[in-house]
């Protein structure tokens, strides 16, 4: 059975009152809350996957963020009976104020701090993730 593959990245910004991560409302199914993520196209490398991504469904570009080299987070879970693999990088916001621009694969996206991230995304999975992301930034900061 074919894996289907994803690919990622997890955008933060630093504000005043702390970090803030971007989770984006799909607006198909049942409209879960995830970082901005798609599938590998052929001939395309993970990373390649999750810079496209993040441009097609938050219109945030190289230009507007910088990925964390040594920060890369490996899911692996099931989708309809069919085993999935989702690759993480995490990324840094340059300029806070800059605008998300959603496609129409999503229908709301947010700006929220840990605990709320992680209420909003449900997905075990995904809150071990953020935390992770929020524990690897405590560390380096």
């Amino acid at each position: 059975m074919a894996e289907l593959r994803a690919a990622g990245l997890i955008i933060f910004r630093r504000m005043a009152l702390g970090i803030e991560y971007l989770l984006m409302q799909t607006s198909y199914g049942c409209h879960h809350w995830t970082p901005p993520k798609g599938h590998v196209d052929p001939g395309e490398s993970d990373r390649e996957t999750a810079l496209r991504e993040t441009k097609e469904e938050a219109g945030l570009g190289n230009e507007h963020f910088k990925v964390i080299e040594d920060f890369r987070k490996e899911l692996k879970y099931e989708v309809k009976g069919k085993p999935k693999t989702v690759i993480y990088w995490m990324a840094e916001l340059l300029e806070p104020s800059t605008p998300v621009l959603m496609s129409e694969e999503h229908q709301d996206y947010r700006w929220l701090p840990l605990t709320e991230a992680c209420q909003l995304s449900k997905f075990p999975d995904m809150i071990e993730t953020l935390k992770e992301c929020d524990d690897y930034l405590k560390q380096h900061a």
